[in-house]
């Protein structure tokens, strides 16, 4: 069998990834466990993974810049 990789390669005429800007980091987040189960159910109801749904949602808040209400009792 013949092999067909090239001892070195020329990148010089090279783009970037036009997509780059939408790839995702890996973070570590800490949720409180009714959280999760909440997102869990709306992925067995929708058929979208559940840490695709908290990304949606998260997203959603951040493209329409919405601000965090708090008030303590």
């Amino acid at each position: 069998m013949e092999d067909d990789m090239r001892d070195e390669y020329d990148f010089a005429a090279a783009r970037s990834n036009p997509y780059s800007q939408r790839l995702k980091k890996q973070v570590t987040i800490r949720l409180d466990v009714d959280t999760v189960a909440y997102f869990k159910a709306m992925a067995v109801q929708t058929g979208i993974p559940y840490q695709s749904l908290i990304n949606l949602y998260l997203t959603d808040c951040a493209t329409n810049e919405r601000e965090l209400s708090l008030a303590w009792a």
